[in-house]
């Protein structure tokens, strides 16, 4: 048996600082030494330094006099406050990483931050951090929490110690999503980082994974957990004393680490117990030299086999061990209807499951579709590693989120919070439905998969940001779709990113509301007028993508052409006329009519379509006089010169268009 030992085992820092300063105390013995709470989450070290007369306490009220050591976890300001006040002897050993936290908490919400502590709320060390907060104060343990949360102006981000960082990149993420301004403190302790990291390591070379530590530790649970992702067998034990080792003979290579409040005398007696236990086995060198020439199987192993026979229920194999093992027909294959003999022969070879070691008849139970199944496993298990997408067919939708299969074969659930990164109100509509999820959460011992689609869409909807922003250039034409109106401008969506039309830039005609001019759902053409990646603006213009009006008009009309043109406007002075190029000029009161009118409203109205003559273009002031009486003038005479040609006889008719022309 192979035993190995993961670095960064043991006492951190913090809490060998704490065991380290009560040993100091102890051995003074002038005054009477309280431990506010358990020193340390470890019940063979507290036995220990209490035997040495440290007495621990629940209720530091219930102390009048004598020494009180605060513990690693630190309390909250008041309670230590009050220590103080009482008269007792304060001696502070709280982790210096956990009184970084503490100022932290303090400075910013003196600030005016709300506090949002990413921990368990019953835990001592977020109990104390709390203690530090100043004004509004949230501790989140879970994504469900973070979406109950309101919404938050200002937000100062802080984690328990012990956390694991993909816990707290998560929940940090969706704190974000709810804040104006967040400012995220990652404090979770490097120590615990190197720990979990280093059993990780471990758990993924070993066939079993020893976790010492207290049962109540939030660490030693923490290794306990990340070790079951890559190991099968998996023990949290507070001493080697709770295993029996004849269950670890099984095991080739067996890993052991230990939360940061296992002293180091608890370690070594596990060690020496592993290397007893590989004595023993050396004692009984004859039985193992029997043994070698045969297999070494246990149950949950994938071996290879040769077929020695097959009956339409079942298929006996040689896997070179004392027993010949057995499959029946259920662990075959799914499907009723195949025979056996037809999936093999003799002779074939053959991987196999081992289910268990005596069927009752002295056989060793197999399974061939199970192999199938930890392949998957497998390679679910690397893609979950990686990070890498997976495609699922949903099969049902059921309280709280969906049921999809991986390959037809291992099954997992789909949040209803991890199904899009939009709200859904409808979760019958994906049943059927194809799509790649990402694995966020897999443990192979319990068959355990939790998927999202909500990762993949907002990787995707990341990587479109940012092929967005390395596309913008000033001056660029480009695609988008109005999303929102207020009334300072348009909200459009570029692709992921919202860029502003602001109200000035809709229109080169002055806009009351947005909404005179887009609506929400528009497909719109803008120019980039500006942008700022850092501070996520993009500046856009609407009326950019068209040429200005009065440079149509120019190129297009002369003093004294007659044109068309719509009321918009009347004044007493006189009436404004917007021109089929866009510009506005002015009618003079005195050039509507002939006759005298006292007020423009009096002869038109605003929508009124009327025939204008240009009377001046001023390119200097971008002023147009316009005149409808000359216009109308122009048209009577035109009128009459027709009706007098109609009158004529038709030679008298040629003769006269002969002499205007030529007079013309």
């Amino acid at each position: 048996m192979k035993v190995i030992i993961a670095d960064h085992s043991g006492f951190c820092f913090g809490v060998k600082r704490a065991i380290d300063i009560a040993s100091t105390e102890l051995e003074s013995e002038d005054k009477r030494i309280y431990s506010y709470g358990p020193l340390i989450h470890n019940p063979q070290e507290v036995n220990r330094l209490e035997k040495e007369g440290l007495r621990t306490i629940d209720d530091y009220r219930d102390v009048d006099e004598g020494k009180i050591i605060i513990r690693s976890h630190g309390v909250p300001k008041n309670q230590e406050e009050d220590m103080k006040s009482k008269g007792l002897e304060v001696i502070d050993t709280t982790c210096p990483y956990v009184k970084a936290v503490h100022k932290r908490v303090e400075d910013y919400s003196l600030k005016g931050y709300t506090i949002a502590i990413i921990g368990d709320p019953n835990h001592p060390e977020v109990i104390g951090i709390k203690g530090y907060a100043q004004g509004d104060v949230f501790i989140i343990n879970s994504l469900e929490e973070v979406e109950k949360l309101p919404a938050l102006k200002r937000v100062c981000v802080v984690s328990q110690t012990t956390n694991r960082k993909e816990k707290f990149d998560s929940l940090v993420e969706a704190i974000e999503k709810k804040a104006e301004e967040a400012k995220i403190f990652n404090t979770i302790c490097n120590a615990t980082k190197n720990r979990q990291e280093a059993a990780r390591q471990v758990a993924q070379m070993v066939d079993a994974m020893i976790v010492l530590g207290g049962k109540m530790s939030s660490n030693t649970k923490k290794l306990a957990e990340i070790s079951r992702k890559y190991c099968p067998h998996v023990y949290h034990i507070e001493s080697i004393k709770e295993l029996s080792l004849q269950d670890l003979k099984k095991f080739n290579t067996i890993g052991i680490t230990a939360g940061a409040s296992t002293p180091d005398w608890i370690i070594k007696e596990a060690v020496e117990a592993m290397e007893n236990l590989n004595n023993d086995q050396m004692n009984n060198e004859m039985m193992e030299a029997i043994e070698n020439t045969f297999t070494r199987i246990y149950p949950g192993q994938i071996i290879k086999g040769e077929v020695l026979f097959v009956t339409d229920n079942e298929v006996m194999v040689n896997i070179n061990y004392r027993s010949d093992g057995i499959i029946t027909k259920e662990e075959l294959t799914d499907d009723p209807d195949v025979n056996p003999k037809d999936l093999y022969k003799e002779g074939d070879e053959i991987e196999v499951f081992v289910v268990r070691m005596d069927d009752g008849e002295g056989n060793v139970v197999l399974s061939s579709k199970r192999v199938e199944d930890l392949k998957q496993w497998d390679v679910l298990e690397e893609k979950f590693k990686n990070k890498e997408k997976i495609e699922v067919k949903v099969l049902k939708a059921v309280k709280g989120g969906l049921i999809a299969t991986y390959n037809g074969g291992l099954n997992g659930f789909i949040p209803a919070s991890h199904v899009s990164v939009k709200y859904v109100s409808e979760l019958e509509s994906y049943v059927g439905q194809k799509f790649p999820v990402e694995i966020i959460e897999i443990d192979r011992e319990k068959k355990r998969l939790i998927f999202s689609r909500k990762e993949v869409e907002r990787k995707e909807i990341e990587a479109k940001k940012e092929a967005l922003w390395d596309s913008l250039e000033e001056g660029k034409i480009i695609e988008g779709e109005v999303v929102r109106l207020t009334d300072f401008g348009a909200f459009v969506d570029l692709g992921g990113v919202d860029g502003l039309i602001h109200i000035s830039d809709l229109s080169w005609f002055r806009v009351k509301h947005p909404s005179d001019v887009v609506k929400p759902g528009d497909r719109v053409e803008v120019k980039v007028l500006s942008f700022d990646k850092e501070k996520n603006r993009i500046s856009l213009g609407l009326k950019q993508t068209v040429d200005e009006p009065w440079v149509v008009f120019t190129k297009s009309v002369n003093v004294g052409d007659i044109v068309e043109g719509e009321v918009v406007n009347l004044q007493d002075f006189g009436a404004f006329v917007r021109l089929e190029s866009g510009v506005d000029g002015l009618l003079h009161v005195s050039q509507i009519s002939n006759k005298h009118i006292a007020k423009p409203s009096d002869v038109l109205e605003v929508g009124q379509k009327v025939k204008v003559k240009v009377l001046d273009i001023n390119e200097k002031d971008r002023k147009i006089s316009l005149s409808m009486k000359e216009a109308n003038g122009v048209k009577e005479e035109a009128e009459r010169k027709e009706v007098e040609a109609e009158e004529l006889p038709k030679e008298d008719l040629d003769t006269t268009i002969e002499d205007i022309v030529k007079n013309k």
